[in-house]
């Protein structure tokens, strides 16, 4: 009796190097990440170059010890799944490079597969959960609805004009004196906030549509910190807190009225979120309120599979494989590459400055 498809996933498109080993009947044998948050604590960011030099470095050890987890050597999988974009190309291009020379030394097919892909199919990989749903993805590097209707079919509904929202929590945190990460600085600050103190804005609430953006709210914390530190000449823990709680509640609001309009403009029976983003308590709860109003089931993977991993990787590797995607030695590392081909280019279609 056959034991169904096994497939080996290898993700670098950001700051985690990552190998996994995931089977079709949605087991997850072994998942390895190896971040590099100390490398580039110093400089405020992902560093491209730091990056891709440690992907290098550290990915070959990380499918050694994805194998070893699995109890599996590579002549026992049936495929090798890579993130092929979008990305930091020099990661990107790690994370190819040894998919190829794997699948070359071993014979063993190669899919490329988009990294946005892999987090929208992760409800499959987690909950088993069928075509068509809605899928917020919401993270350091991105922000979009996304109508999954299969492996490769996906609509995109609206996005990011500008900041990605972890983006945005990350520069709020840096101008209010967190640390970071910036989510759960901004989140753990807000919770002695209140979110009424100040007046900022609920940014293209007033246009129609499901786009979003949240440069513009960055902006006005900025400028009511300024305040603040020219009428009293500096900022009180209070202040911080109450800046902290206003600014995680307009994204709340903006993501919740957002989200609303997708549901309305696409129905499905089920509203997903994935991306780091999606651990904030307070943006999780309102986006269950809204799934509730629409009648539609909220799911949110666990946070390990929400941020970037190898998991997600090998089971769209797994999807595609079955609709009979193949990948040879020509597969190119994009920076850029969008979901859906037909929509009109965005950003964050293929930045990944930001962590997710």
């Amino acid at each position: 009796m056959s034991m169904g498809l096994t497939f080996l996933g290898i993700e670098s498109s950001c700051d985690d190097s990552a190998a996994a080993v995931v089977r079709d009947d949605r087991s997850i044998l072994a998942s390895v990440v190896a971040g590099q948050a100390a490398l580039h604590a110093d400089f405020g960011g992902v560093v491209p170059e730091i990056a891709a030099r440690a992907h290098a470095e550290k990915l070959d050890l990380c499918v050694e010890e994805a194998l070893a987890q699995a109890g599996l050597r590579l002549s026992d999988v049936d495929g090798i799944a890579v993130t092929a974009g979008p990305g930091l190309i020099g990661g990107v291009l790690s994370g190819v490079m040894l998919a190829k020379g794997l699948a070359a030394g071993s014979g063993l097919p190669l899919v490329g597969v988009n990294h946005l892909a892999g987090h929208a199919l992760t409800p499959r990989l987690t909950d088993g959960i069928p075509f068509p749903y809605l899928m917020l993805l919401v993270s350091g590097g991105h922000c979009q609805f996304l109508r999954v209707e299969g492996p490769a079919d996906f609509t995109r509904l609206g996005g990011t004009i500008d900041d990605a929202p972890g983006e945005a929590f990350d520069k709020v945190a840096k101008l209010l004196g967190l640390p970071q990460p910036g989510g759960p600085a901004v989140e753990a600050a807000a919770r002695a906030g209140d979110p009424r103190r100040f007046a900022l804005p609920r940014p293209l609430l007033d246009r129609p549509g499901c786009d979003l953006s949240f440069s513009g709210l960055k902006t006005a914390v900025l400028r009511q910190r300024d305040a603040l530190v020219a009428a009293q000449g500096g900022l009180h823990e209070q202040d911080r807190a109450d800046l902290c709680a206003g600014f995680q509640a307009a994204v709340a609001e903006v993501l919740a009225e957002k989200t609303r309009r997708a549901l309305a403009l696409a129905p499905a029976p089920v509203l997903a979120v994935a991306g780091g983003v999606a651990a904030n308590e307070s943006l999780r709860a309102a986006l269950q309120r809204v799934a509730a109003e629409a009648g539609a089931t909220f799911l949110a993977p666990p946070l390990r599979l929400c941020t970037d991993n190898a998991a997600m990787i090998a089971w769209a590797g797994i999807e595609a494989y079955q609709a009979g995607r193949r990948d040879g030695m020509e597969l190119a590392a994009r920076p850029r590459w969008p979901l859906d081909q037909g929509a009109a280019p965005m950003l964050g279609a293929g930045k990944r400055g930001a962590k997710a």
